[in-house]
């Protein structure tokens, strides 16, 4: 995507156990408010926009651009506008395949590293404007964004800036004025936006243009015009890449980084990686991790791919390891040259919200009792059924409106008059997954070994596939 392709890309409180761990976890007598503690101990918590945009859980990318007709992942920017021309498009398909498979927004690439911008800018005639689509009097952010609000769900877009088009790419100051005088254009002109998406691609090679992105500026430019919308890029300044195009968080995922650890968009040292995708326990800013990956093996729509698109098991899967690892999942879904999702991908993300459903549709904890013991920096929760239940996924959730502090927990089993650990991990934070085999019991205990600060479980769920 915005990385060469030698290099990798990169709510619940429902039941009645649920909504009593929330309060017991917080008002032991270990763990009272106290101001004073609070202000010499604070820890990063997250923006009401930051928090939306996590339990939400699940976003829909959706790239599409002259690319899609020219067969091509990376355009150059030569291509003709001509070329464009889906005869079929709906943006209202997309919006409402991803709602019937419980996505709660959509990101469209309003212009790829080709430069060929989806609206008709003002900037530059490489555009819909200069093309077929509708008479060259197209807008396909328009139908997007209107697509998006007429079927409740919020929009998002993505503006490369990288641009194998425009002659003033590598021009320094006169580039960026150009960059952001099309994103004042999207930003200001298509109403309230839910995520703005940046990459740090700058993929001339060593011998082509280079490019330094004035951050501050084009950040400032969103603040001002969004001041709702979340930004990502490589390492924020509002959510973080996961730092792979797999989708996959790691097993160990903190919502803080430190921004020291992670310098600037497209920074490409080895362990940026691994800090993007772990976060870190100590850090001093919080922006969570979205985990970007597509349904096919291309992110944009290719005739060899529509057997290749990934099954509902894969895709839960992926969702076990990006949103059960407090990660939020950013699916990508191309259309094709009519501007349609394709069957293939439309019947994969059915089965997938199918499978979603079945599984997570009865919490067998639904109205337990709920004890609690513990301390500052680690507790247990017992949890007691009315009667035995048979399980195999566990569903954990911290209170992270209070930020995120728990680094290493367990849930154990009363099975055969005796405890059994059945799963264990590290983080949790919005969400934390848990397989197991199926076991069957009337308790649990969940043990939280080490908190940063006195933990605060918002929700323990059991489930049966």
């Amino acid at each position: 995507m915005s990385r060469p392709p030698s290099s990798p890309r990169r709510r619940f409180l429902t039941t009645t156990a649920g909504a009593t761990m929330a309060a017991l976890a917080t008002r032991s007598a270990a763990a009272q408010p106290n101001p004073a503690r609070e202000k010499a101990t604070a820890r990063p918590r997250p923006t009401p926009s930051q928090l939306a945009w996590q339990r939400d859980e699940l976003a829909m990318f959706v790239h599409f651009t002259v690319n899609t007709f020219t067969d091509k992942e990376w355009g150059d920017g030569t291509e003709s506008p001509g070329v464009f021309n889906p005869a079929r498009l709906d943006a209202r398909q997309w919006v409402r395949t991803a709602k019937r498979g419980g996505f709660r927004s959509l990101i469209l690439t309003a212009k790829h590293h080709d430069g060929f911008c989806l609206w008709p800018t003002r900037t530059t005639d490489h555009s819909v404007r200069s093309s077929p689509f509708r008479g060259g009097a197209g807008d396909v952010v328009r139908e997007f964004v209107d697509a998006c609000r007429a079927e409740g769900l919020g929009a998002g877009l993505y503006l490369s800036p990288w641009d194998r088009n425009a002659r003033s790419y590598g021009q320094g100051t006169a580039y960026i004025d150009f960059y952001l005088a099309q994103l004042e254009e999207l930003l200001g002109g298509y109403g309230p936006l839910v995520e703005v998406w940046f990459d740090g691609a700058n993929g001339e090679g060593p011998n082509g243009k280079r490019q330094e992105y004035d951050w501050p500026r084009i950040h400032a430019a969103v603040r001002r015009l969004q001041p709702k919308a979340v930004m990502f890029s490589d390492s924020g300044p509002d959510v973080r890449w996961i730092g792979n195009e797999q989708g996959e968080a790691g097993t160990t995922c903190w919502s803080m980084v430190d921004p020291e650890r992670v310098p600037r968009p497209g920074f490409d040292a080895p362990w940026v990686a691994t800090a993007l995708n772990q976060g870190d326990p100590q850090g001093t800013v919080w922006r969570p991790g979205e985990a970007d990956v597509s349904i096919r093996p291309g992110w944009f729509w290719h005739p060899d791919q529509d057997e290749r698109v990934r099954s509902a098991d894969n895709l839960m899967r992926l969702y076990f390891r990006s949103v059960g690892r407090n990660s939020k999942l950013l699916l990508n879904v191309p259309p094709t040259r009519d501007g349609l999702f394709h069957e293939k991908d439309v019947a994969a993300l059915e089965a997938f919200d199918d499978r979603r459903r079945a599984l997570f549709e009865h919490d067998l904890l639904a109205g337990s009792g709920v004890r609690k013991t513990g301390g500052a920096t680690s507790a247990q929760l017992e949890v007691e059924l009315s009667a035995p239940a048979t399980f195999d996924t566990l569903r954990l959730e911290e209170d992270i409106e209070r930020g995120q502090q728990i680094a290493n927990h367990r849930v154990d089993a009363w099975v055969d008059s005796r405890w059994r650990t059945i799963a264990w991990g590290t983080t949790i934070g919005n969400a934390r997954l848990h397989t197991c085999a199926p076991t069957t019991a009337a308790r649990l205990r969940i043990v939280v070994e080490f908190s940063y600060a006195p933990p605060s479980l918002a929700r323990v769920a059991a489930f049966k596939a």
